[in-house]
């Protein structure tokens, strides 16, 4: 038996669906703006722009942290005690990608299962599609869309990996990084920038055997971050414990959140933010394109294979191999 094809939503439809909140929209849109087909990419810039003036108004969270640190049941379990307490909160997490297949490999729906069944939440995991900072190229308007469909918290978890952390700060307004309880050094590998782009630290795990170890390391980190320069003269980092299987300290790591943010609004910092945001966004867009323009040009891709042959085959190096292709693009070279 062949199932029916979904019909075509006009923009109209996707404004008036994402507007309502119906969550099923929202997901058709996300993959919208998602799409690389001209067409498409042509209906998202229509959606954004008719949507633009409802976004804005919630809290967006960064949150990173090394693989095992516990990411996904912090967020279930902090998102479960934010639904209660009257948010609505949307989740945006960015699963690595399949080297081969180039699709999610982790699938946070399935890692969050209570939290993705209340009507409240919405949860869209993105293969980040080998896109530099393992965020998703699109994560930035998926963030809008959420907005404007009326969730109040955006929380954009991060692979944890590569640039991905400056990356997803600078998409939101509060920074919070987990950390393990004994594990190794004294920074247990975070690095200095990670540091530098926390607003809030906190020890997850910090339960049974691990609660002294968690202690700890809250109080090695709080040592540690009077070694490297914030990125807010104004703002020094709370270092917390939490259990996300407990449930414990949850409500202290939200309200330093909510803190910070009261921070941000009342120096008139939100507004700097956001613009700061905005720029990121553009050069993030002025990025892509220009790449996109580059791979498409004739010259590059009659140059291409052979470079890449030289290039393979060792008599040519990188230096020499850009070089080349910028001048096929520039249209001061054939090859």
């Amino acid at each position: 038996m062949t199932r029916a094809r979904r019909p075509q939503l006009t923009v109209a439809d996707h404004v008036r669906g994402v507007r309502a909140g119906d969550r099923a929209v929202l997901a058709r849109t996300i993959t919208l703006i998602e799409s690389s087909h001209p067409r498409h990419r042509a209906m998202a810039a229509q959606v954004l722009t008719a949507l633009a003036p409802f976004t804005g108004g919630a809290l967006r969270v960064g949150l990173t942290g090394v693989p095992g640190v516990g990411k996904s049941t912090f967020v279930e379990s902090l998102g479960l005690q934010l639904l209660e307490s009257g948010h609505r909160l949307a989740v945006l997490a960015v699963d690595p990608s399949s080297a081969v297949s180039g699709g999610s490999i982790l699938g946070d729906k399935t890692r969050m299962q209570r939290l993705a069944a209340d009507p409240r939440a919405f949860i869209r995991p993105s293969p980040s599609q080998g896109t530099l900072g393992g965020v998703h190229r699109r994560t930035r308007e998926t963030l809008l869309l959420c907005e404007a469909a009326g969730y109040d918290v955006v929380l954009v978890e991060t692979v944890g990996v590569g640039q991905s952390e400056a990356s997803v700060a600078n998409m939101v307004d509060t920074f919070v990084v987990l950390v393990l309880a004994g594990a190794g050094d004294e920074l247990q590998g975070i690095k200095k920038g990670v540091l530098e782009l926390a607003d809030v630290l906190a020890v997850n795990k910090a339960d049974g055997p691990n609660v002294v170890a968690a202690k700890r390391r809250a109080r090695e980190l709080e040592r540690a971050l009077h070694l490297v320069r914030q990125r807010r003269s104004w703002w020094t980092p709370p270092v917390l414990s939490c259990s996300s299987i407990e449930g414990d300290g949850l409500a202290d790591v939200w309200q330093s959140v909510l803190a910070h943010r009261s921070e941000l609004d009342s120096r008139g910092e939100l507004d700097v933010e956001r613009a700061r945001q905005r720029r990121a966004w553009m050069w993030a867009r002025i990025t892509e394109a220009l790449r996109e323009q580059f791979e498409a040009h004739p010259g590059v891709a009659r140059g291409l294979p052979e470079v890449e042959a030289e290039l393979t085959a060792g008599t040519l190096s990188a230096a020499e191999a850009s070089e080349r292709l910028l001048a096929c693009f520039s249209g001061d070279a054939d090859v």
